[in-house]
C-alpha cells in the first residue's frame, strides 16, 4: 500500500535531521526500580517508521539528551539498519564527549520482537525479517545491547515513572494509526511466551466486520484505530474532500457532525468491549491510554468509561488514565531496559 504522506515525512525529517531537546527530570521509578543505582547511563533507542529517537538515560530517571533522525524506510531495510547504527553510534561519541560514561544500549524496535534471541523477525513499516538486531548493534557499539518491542518499552516507562506508577499490573493502551497494547507486571514488561502478549487491536471485536491485515476479520484495529476511524468515516459521508486522519474525525464529532459523532461512538464502544475483555483477563490496577488519539481527551475516556462501566458485571475496573510521557515513551524505556540488562549481569556475577 502506498503512502501518500511519506515523501512529506521525509523532507520534514531530512530538515530536522538531529533534533536536540532540552534535558528533563522525570519522576524517580516506582515497582521494580530502586531510586538511585550505579553511575553514568544507558542508550535507549526507538525505531519507529519515519524516525529513530534516541535518549541518554540515567539511574534515576534522568533524561539528559535526546536527538533524532529520519529512518529511512523508503529505501530499504538495509538503509534502515545503518541508519540505526550509525545514529547510535554519534549518539554514543556526543555523550562521551561530553563525559557520560554509557554502560549499555537498549533499542525499542515496531513489528514482532523475539526479546530472548534478540531477533526482529518481521516489521512491515521498516521492511526487516529475522534481522539479529541485538548481536549486530553490540557488535558495532562494543556495549551490552537489550532488545524489546516498542509499545511494550513505552509501556515500561509509563509504568515505572509516568501514569502507572506505584501500581502493581498495568495495562498500556496506545492508540493511533492502530491500537497497540502491553501488559506490565511489577514493573517489568509481560511479552507471553511467543511475544504476542496483551495485541488487543487484534482482538476480534465484530466477527462479520471488515477484514484486517492480520487476516482475521473485525479487529478492534479495523473499528478503533486510527486509519480505521478515517476510512469509515470517509465511507460513511463521502467526504470530498477527505478526512486525511482521526483527529479530523474528532474535532467534527466534536462540533456536531453526525457521521463522525456516529464513527467516533462505534470506535468507543468497540473499545470499551475489547477492553473489558482485558480487564477480565488481566485485572488491572490502571488502564493507560496513551497515541496520538489520547490527545482527544475528555472525548475519547468519557465514552469509553461509560461502555466499561455498562459492560461490567463482577470486574474491579481500573482507573483510566492519560499516559504521561507522550512520544518520548519509547526510548526512555529502550533505556530501562538497558538498566534492567546491567542490574541483571551484576547480580550473576554477585
Amino acid at each position: 500500500m502506498t503512502d501518500p504522506d511519506r515523501s512529506a515525512r521525509q523532507q520534514a525529517g531530512a530538515a530536522d535531521a538531529v533534533l536536540t531537546l532540552p534535558g528533563t527530570i522525570l519522576t524517580t521509578p516506582g515497582p521494580g526500580r530502586a531510586n538511585g543505582g550505579p553511575g553514568g547511563c544507558t542508550l535507549g533507542l526507538d525505531i519507529g517508521g519515519t524516525f529513530v529517537k534516541s535518549a541518554l538515560v540515567a539511574a534515576d530517571g534522568t533524561v539528559r539528551h535526546e536527538s533524532r533522525c529520519p529512518t529511512r524506510s523508503a529505501d530499504g531495510p538495509d538503509a534502515v539498519l545503518r541508519a540505526v547504527l550509525d545514529h547510535a553510534a554519534e549518539a554514543l561519541a556526543v555523550a562521551r564527549d561530553a563525559g557520560e560514561d554509557v554502560r549499555a544500549v537498549g533499542i525499542a524496535s515496531c513489528g514482532l520482537v523475539d526479546e530472548d534471541t534478540g531477533t526482529v523477525v518481521f516489521s512491515a513499516s521498516i521492511q526487516w525479517r529475522d534481522l539479529p538486531l541485538r548481536r549486530l548493534a553490540s557488535e558495532r557499539l562494543g556495549l551490552p545491547v537489550a532488545l524489546g518491542h516498542d509499545v511494550r518499552s513505552g509501556g515500561l516507562a509509563e509504568a515505572r515513572l509516568g501514569a502507572g506508577r506505584g501500581h502493581r499490573a498495568v495495562l498500556f493502551v496506545p492508540v493511533g494509526t492502530g491500537v497497540g497494547g502491553a501488559l506490565l507486571l511489577d514493573g517489568k514488561p509481560f511479552p507471553g511466551s511467543h511475544w504476542r502478549s496483551a495485541e488487543v487491536g487484534h482482538v476480534v471485536t465484530r466477527p462479520d466486520g471488515d477484514a484486517c491485515p492480520c487476516g482475521q476479520r473485525g479487529c478492534l484495529d479495523t473499528i478503533a484505530g486510527g486509519v480505521a476511524v478515517a476510512r469509515r468515516y470517509n465511507q460513511r459521508c463521502g467526504a470530498l474532500p477527505p478526512v486525511s486522519g482521526a483527529e479530523e474525525v474528532a474535532r467534527r464529532a466534536a462540533a456536531g457532525d453526525p457521521a463522525a459523532v456516529q464513527v467516533w461512538e462505534e470506535a468507543a464502544d468497540a473499545m470499551a468491549q475489547t477492553l473489558l475483555a482485558a480487564v477480565t483477563l488481566f485485572d488491572p490496577a490502571v488502564l493507560v491510554l496513551g497515541g496520538g488519539l489520547s490527545q482527544a481527551g475528555e472525548q475519547l475516556r468519557a465514552p469509553l468509561r461509560r461502555g466499561l462501566e455498562q459492560r461490567a458485571a463482577f470486574q474491579a475496573l481500573p482507573d483510566l488514565v492519560f499516559a504521561q510521557l507522550g512520544e518520548r515513551a519509547g526510548r526512555i524505556g529502550a533505556g530501562l531496559l538497558a538498566w534492567d540488562l546491567l542490574h541483571a549481569h551484576e547480580g550473576v556475577r554477585a
